[in-house]
């Protein structure tokens, strides 16, 4: 429904402010934070947008997705290794952490880990002195990179799997591998649970894992199906919840088989009890290891795109697989289209169109200037629009300079004070001076990018319908995508 009683609140807003709002002061109070917030490594990870995934052990000499652990350790024979070409290529086409498959299920280990005789030390690659941490950490912190590393649970070599001593084991596993790189950004755990040798299956001890984690790499996102430090989206096609709260509520549950129901890890919980966001893990190709036989099927530019609007632009962390080859190097084909992913992001977000907007709301926190209407437009993560205290439906408008066309609109919430919008709707001002309905959505978070059919106006009209506290919305923003026919259904 469209209402149409704005005059009457920015009216009752001018008496309040006249007035000295609350107690007859100047300003309020700032906002409180509402629910669970992200902490310092969370909203830093959430800001970077973009991660590359990079499988790569056996699997890429054998063909497998999953190894069976008794794989000879000379199979691991890379003819080229060069984790700078890997760094090159990310930073280039705008992607700012790698995380590496340290350990995956069949328990090889790419460095040479002490507690296990399945590693490079074993095999005859580099005479048994490689160490692939060492080298893609170093290219990491060469490139401005940050450094990420995936260490399975599940081992199928270890002879200890399937029995309490395997903790210890992977306890130990861990330390070696967070103890020795540097700072890691992202700890990728997933909760894949086979039969031991003894066919036990493993009880992992998930409360002391993430106790190692946090001692030594506190700034470590945790990843698994419930977090601790982000979850998992529920699939592995490329898209998160179309409503995405950042929260959930993880008790009662574990990673891998007791995790959440698919739609729960989708949307997370709108009162969630922690702050728990979703990143979205996607292959380039149709399998996570190299395949030769892929070669001709990576992902197309419209894919990727597809990808970006419905991970990003739903409030998740993209985290996209490109596998080394056998060579040890990103395969050029897969190169090639990252870089062609870059350009076009780059093309289609250049140009604010709500540069030079005037920005009018139906209410403010307090009238000290400090959360005006025009902070959405300024382009500053760090500065935001709030609204009255006890206002959760209030709406905003901008006056832009002239006409202008654009078919995607951006909005991101100030998340250090919390998820806050339900649901929301958007309406351009048409030719005959009528309000028209062009969007109506749920949750915004980190950002939201809404793809609409092609907009020409001067005035555009966001109304929250629904919130939970006052909302605070960081930046509105217009952009015309020529590359991509993408459109929200």
């Amino acid at each position: 429904m469209i209402r149409n009683h704005f005059p009457i609140l920015i009216l009752s807003v001018l008496i309040a402010a006249s007035c000295g709002g609350p107690g007859g002061h100047g300003t309020a109070p700032d906002p409180e934070p509402y629910g669970p917030v992200p902490t310092e490594a969370q909203l830093k990870w959430q800001r970077m947008e973009r991660n590359l995934f990079l499988h790569f052990g056996p699997n890429t000499f054998s063909g497998k997705e999953w190894g069976d652990g008794m794989e000879p350790e000379d199979l691991f024979a890379p003819t080229g290794l060069d984790c700078r070409q890997w760094a090159r290529t990310a930073a280039e086409s705008g992607f700012k952490g790698l995380i590496l498959t340290g350990k995956h299920h069949d328990g090889f280990c790419l460095w040479p880990n002490p507690e296990s005789r399945h590693t490079v030390a074993q095999s005859a690659w580099q005479g048994g002195h490689g160490d692939v941490l060492r080298e893609l950490s170093d290219a990491c912190r060469e490139y401005g990179l940050s450094f990420g590393v995936y260490i399975s649970p599940w081992d199928r070599n270890d002879p200890h799997y399937g029995s309490d001593a395997y903790n210890d084991v992977y306890v130990r596993t861990l330390q070696s591998a967070l103890s020795s790189y540097g700072p890691v950004y992202e700890l990728w755990f997933d909760g894949a649970n086979g039969e031991g040798p003894n066919g036990k299956r493993q009880v992992y001890d998930w409360p002391r894992f993430h106790e190692i984690v946090r001692s030594l790499q506190p700034d470590a996102v945790m990843f698994s199906d419930i977090g601790p430090g982000c979850r998992w989206c529920g699939n592995e096609r490329g898209y998160n919840g179309r409503t995405s709260w950042s929260t959930l509520s993880p008790d009662g549950f574990t990673p891998g088989a007791g995790a959440p129901p698919k739609d729960t890890l989708q949307q997370g919980n709108v009162h969630g009890t922690d702050w728990i966001p979703s990143e979205v893990d996607v292959s380039i190709r149709p399998g996570w290891f190299w395949k030769e036989s892929e070669n001709d099927k990576v992902k197309t530019l419209d894919q990727l795109l597809e990808i970006y609007y419905r991970s990003v632009g739903r409030n998740a962390l993209l985290l996209l697989n490109v596998p080394p080859d056998t060579r040890g190097r990103l395969h050029e084909t897969d190169s090639t289209r990252l870089m062609e992913f870059s350009r076009a992001l780059d093309e289609i977000f250049s140009e604010d169109l709500a540069e030079g907007a005037s920005v009018k709301a139906t209410s403010t926190w307090d009238r000290s200037g400090r959360f005006d209407a025009g902070n959405v437009v300024d382009a500053d993560d760090d500065s935001y629009w709030a609204a009255m205290d006890g206002d959760t439906t209030p709406w905003i408008t901008l006056e832009l300079p002239e006409e202008r066309t654009f078919n995607r609109i951006l909005l991101q919430e100030y998340l250090p004070l919390g998820q806050r919008i339900a649901s929301f709707t958007i309406d351009a001002l048409d030719g005959e001076g009528n309000w028209k309905r062009i969007a109506e959505e749920t949750t915004v978070g980190y950002k939201r990018i809404i793809c609409v059919p092609e907009v020409r106006t001067r005035s555009l009209r966001l109304c929250i319908e629904r919130a939970y506290a006052p909302p605070v919305l960081s930046r509105i923003a217009l952009f015309e995508d020529r590359i991509s026919p993408y459109l929200d259904k």
